[in-house]
């Protein structure tokens, strides 16, 4: 069917212009009917966040989002669009957004009294009804509501004529959702002037008469540090949402992997395999839920998912840059690639007493700690008896992250619980995997404390 044209079009063809919150709510309930996706992308938050997300919505509240950062805060806001329509009719050229049947500027009240059902109309999708703002102390209140255009008024206006104001980013998302970033960054005398915005839903500019009834979804997020930090946020605004939801960190480490693999950028590699071990997954993970507990890392300011994401990076490219000057077909990252974390992971933490303990010292100290609970994971010191032995009696393993794979199994594998612990591990057969489960066990015996480490030039020697 072909889409109206016309104010008059429109009102033959019996479409209803429906507020953006009940917009919002029905679509909602229409994907709840069917069993779709509602939020996309957004992992671990099945049965505390979204539940929450879906109840504000089908109360028609708006929502404030309490969280460290990482925690896909501003995701879930951008996700709110798929609850809009693919498509509203506005009037053809508005600022606003205008509802065809009911104007709320003055330039498209005196179209419609002028041309009526003449005036023309156009079709927006539902990415131009959402609009976000990082909130910084420098924001004004012309930015999110209006101002007076002074070129409005050179033009030969009147400074009572309501067509001289420049509306601010508010109002231009009349219809929509508006997200607000980090609301307590926002200065509070401009905080002060959302709050006919949240409630009365209408705009105050210079002074001027002007009541518009903003249809508008409001969206915010803050740090928790902040949000509750006396006169970072003002009380009547903090009332005016409806629902504040809190959000958390990935409570288990299969999300905390989910999510490193949705969102790593692995690039593709011409003529080579990439073979990355679950237990190497689980490493990288479990780092950063090991800091999340550690004494030394402020747990105040948090420790976000994307440290996991740019350690897993890292560890892939270290391993892909040695696969490329030995010239072997399988990259498979080991632990001697671990070491790549140090730069991703020290500038993302915050250490809780600043100068008495370093920050490469702390990083290696939770990377040690999660190969360690990792290892402990999978086997028991007992599976390594002969292994152990061997150790005993003079033998000794050595290993480099330079390395060719093939060495790994000519000096290990023909040791029968070795051999086990690598099927044990489900690497196959590649000899990249295999040298990768290799290294893990011997590193695993050697924090366990039934090995001696000795580096050197860059190789490792494990004794007793």
């Amino acid at each position: 069917m072909a889409q109206a044209r016309t104010i008059g079009e429109l009102r033959a063809s019996g479409y209803t212009v429906l507020p953006v919150k009940e917009e919002m709510r029905q679509n909602l309930l229409r994907m709840i009917r069917r069993g779709d996706e509602i939020f996309p992308g957004i992992l671990g938050y099945e049965d505390t966040v979204i539940p929450q997300v879906e109840n504000a919505i089908l109360s028609g509240q708006d929502i404030i989002f309490l969280g460290e950062r990482g925690q896909a805060k501003t995701r879930i806001a951008r996700s709110l669009v798929n609850l809009l329509d693919e498509e509203v009719p506005v009037i053809e050229g508005c600022e606003i957004n205008d509802n065809p049947f009911c104007p709320i500027c003055a330039a498209c009240r005196e179209k419609v009294a002028r041309d009526g059902d003449d005036v023309e109309i156009e079709w927006i999708p539902r990415e131009r009804r959402y609009s976000e703002k990082l909130a910084t102390p420098d924001i004004t209140i012309a930015d999110l509501i209006g101002e007076v255009d002074p070129i409005r008024v050179a033009e030969g206006r009147y400074l009572s004529d309501e067509l001289t104001i420049h509306y601010g980013l508010i109002p231009r998302t009349n219809r929509g959702i508006f997200a607000l970033n980090e609301l307590p960054d926002l200065a509070e005398r401009i905080q002060v002037g959302l709050l006919n915005i949240m409630e009365e839903r209408d705009v105050q500019i210079r002074g001027y008469k002007v009541r518009m009834p903003l249809d508008t979804f409001v969206v915010a997020s803050a740090n928790p540090e902040d949000y509750t930090n006396r006169g970072r946020i003002v009380t009547p605004l903090k009332d005016r949402f409806g629902s504040e939801i809190r959000t958390h960190y990935p409570l288990d480490l299969e999300h905390e992997i989910e999510i490193m693999e949705q969102e790593a950028r692995v690039h593709e590699l011409d003529g080579m395999n990439l073979v990355v071990p679950r237990f190497v997954k689980e490493i990288v993970a479990e780092v950063t839920h090991q800091a999340r507990r550690s004494p030394d890392v402020n747990q105040r300011s948090g420790v976000s998912v994307r440290v996991t994401i740019s350690n897993y990076e890292n560890v892939l490219s270290n391993a892909i840059k040695r696969a490329v000057r030995l010239d072997e077909p399988t990259v498979a990252p080991r632990v001697s690639d671990l070491e790549a974390i140090m730069a991703s992971t020290a500038g993302k933490i915050e250490l809780e007493t600043a100068g008495e303990v370093s920050e490469d010292r702390v990083v290696r100290r939770l990377l040690q700690k999660s190969v360690l609970t990792t290892f402990n994971r999978y086997f028991q010191l007992s599976d390594f008896a002969e292994s152990i032995g061997r150790f005993n009696t003079g033998a000794v393993i050595e290993v480099s992250a330079m390395m060719p794979s093939k060495d790994y199994a000519e000096q290990a594998l023909q040791w029968r619980d070795m051999n086990r612990a690598v099927q044990r591990l489900g690497v196959g057969e590649h000899p990249a995997a295999v040298a990768s489960a290799v290294e893990f066990v011997l590193e695993g015996l050697h924090l366990n404390r039934k090995l001696n480490k000795d580096e050197f030039d860059g190789r490792a020697a494990y004794r007793r």
